[in-house]
């Protein structure tokens, strides 16, 4: 007997020590009352809250059964549900007695949309719970294949997925706070330097086009080999990062002013190798000079001098090869969140894998990639800048300048972008064109090639904010360098 009483009290500490995932059923119950009394309520709540979110499975069926009663047009009372629920096990009490009990307990409508936000955060919580368990459990059993490194990105990325849903907030607005939002940023760019709306490039012609990256905007910079997209791009992003400015706020964060920090994965390049450029271009020495240790003492101290002011600098590079986009933007979220980002740098879009259920097909895959990058702007509020690459078809044509049918797997990457430029330089061409020295096509082509010398095109191909064109630009190919022209020149626009 003394056994049996000792069992008993383990088994009853056992159940006091026991958790019960976190829930209100008096909120379900009030709740699915007030939708029985008045389905107006239903709508409170029906473009947040899932059958799923309720913690007791009669009230997943019930909430489910209401909601489909209620879309079909027909009304959702405790009689017209009857029928739908009568083989739901309640103990002692029938299914249209509890449906009832609930109708004749309700008292207000009013709290429907406070009682659905308090199960939907409880089923928030709940999820929370499952995602630790998940990575304890596969902390302990994970395959050998698997790297805590894989570990810690698919819990991040389980994590703002939930972070994600995670939110009842958003719907219609009145306009009155989308038009305070617009007047904001017209009042930013009038007193930001240069009088921008988005983020300056440093590249005069190119602010003027554009008004800047937009933040939110997918952009794409597209061009053949040789044609100078990685060196535009890192051009632009030393740019923005040697202009940041920030201001401390209140709550102890530091607000970007002007410039901004800038992130770039560089898929294909090297760190250092980027870096090379970076000096070579703010230096003014050839790169391959210093790749090859042919610089004087004044050269060598003037790289120490440009390498210690860029060390400074807020621009931080990822040069991890063939990684995938869900691995992208667990990094990109987690610079975001530890060091700051204003603008993100992707060389090149085409060194991107997909999931793996697209690993078949790359149209699908690079839909994937593209649609998630344009999520990802949005959802950090900065510019993306994408490198890519063209089809071989250019070079079929006398006339090489890109256009959008060119982008490899285009239709994803026209459609998702919100701007799409294509780098050009006559020059590259020309110089494989060479006739014989001394004839009279020789001398046409040393015209031709002294009026392309230098000479860059960047073709805004597409530009949702404003107009397409040509802007020409300096480029200077010992230095990597892309700059203003000093002539004013400007190319006629190209439809």
């Amino acid at each position: 007997m003394a056994t049996a009483t000792a069992l008993v009290a383990r088994l009853d500490n056992r159940e006091a020590e026991y958790r019960v995932q976190p829930h209100n059923i008096e909120a379900e119950q009030a709740l699915l009352g007030a939708i029985l009394v008045n389905n107006d309520a239903f709508y409170r709540v029906s473009d947040f809250l899932l059958p799923e979110h309720f913690f007791e499975p009669i009230h997943q069926r019930v909430f489910e059964l209401t909601g489909s009663l209620i879309r079909a047009g027909k009304i959702a009372t405790p009689i017209t549900l009857k029928t739908f629920v009568n083989d739901l096990d309640l103990g002692e009490i029938t299914p249209s007695q509890y449906l009832a009990r609930l109708a004749a307990e309700a008292t207000t409508v009013i709290n429907a949309g406070d009682y659905g936000r308090t199960i939907y955060d409880l089923a928030i919580r709940r999820q929370l719970i499952g995602v630790g368990e998940y990575l304890v459990n596969v902390a302990y059993d994970a395959p050998v294949e698997m790297a805590p490194r894989e570990q810690i990105e698919d819990a991040e990325r389980k994590l703002y997925e939930l972070a994600e849903k995670g939110r009842y907030e958003g719907g219609f607005q009145k306009f009155d706070g989308a038009l305070r939002l617009a007047i904001d940023m017209a009042a930013s760019a009038y007193q930001r330097a240069g009088g921008l709306s988005g983020i300056s490039t440093g590249l005069r012609d190119v602010d003027q086009r554009m008004g800047g990256l937009q933040r939110s905007d997918l952009l794409v910079l597209a061009g053949r080999p040789a044609m100078g997209k990685t060196s535009l791009a890192t051009n632009i992003a030393f740019n923005i990062a040697k202009a940041w400015r920030g201001e401390r706020q209140e709550d102890g964060s530091i607000k970007t002013v002007d410039g901004g920090v800038v992130g770039f994965f560089s898929l294909e390049m090297s760190a250092d190798q980027l870096a090379t450029r970076v000096v070579a271009e703010q230096s003014g020495i050839s790169s391959y000079k210093i790749r090859q240790g042919r610089i004087t003492e004044a050269d060598f101290a003037r790289l120490t001098d440009v390498a210690a002011q860029i060390e400074k600098l807020p621009l931080y590079i990822d040069q991890t090869g063939g990684i995938s986009i869900a691995q992208l933007m667990a990094r990109a979220r987690r610079l975001k969140r530890q060091k700051g980002l204003d603008v993100l740098f992707i060389d090149y879009l085409q060194l991107l894998s997909g999931s793996s259920k697209n690993n078949q097909n790359r149209v699908q895959e690079l839909t994937e990639i593209t649609t998630s990058l344009k999520a990802l702007a949005k959802e950090l509020n900065v510019p993306i800048v994408a490198l890519s690459q063209l089809s071989r078809q250019v070079e079929n044509r006398d006339d090489k300048r890109p256009q959008l049918a060119d982008l490899r797997e285009s239709g994803s990457i026209e459609q998702d972008a919100d701007v799409v430029m294509f780098v050009y330089r006559e020059e590259y061409y020309l110089k494989g064109k060479e006739p014989r020295p001394g004839t009279e096509e020789h001398n046409r082509w040393q015209i031709e090639m002294e009026a392309a010398h230098g000479l860059a095109e960047l073709i805004i191909g597409k530009q949702r904010h404003g107009p397409t064109g040509t802007v020409a630009l300096q480029f200077d190919a010992d230095v990597t360098r892309f700059s203003d022209r000093a002539d004013e020149l400007h190319l006629p626009d190209r439809e």
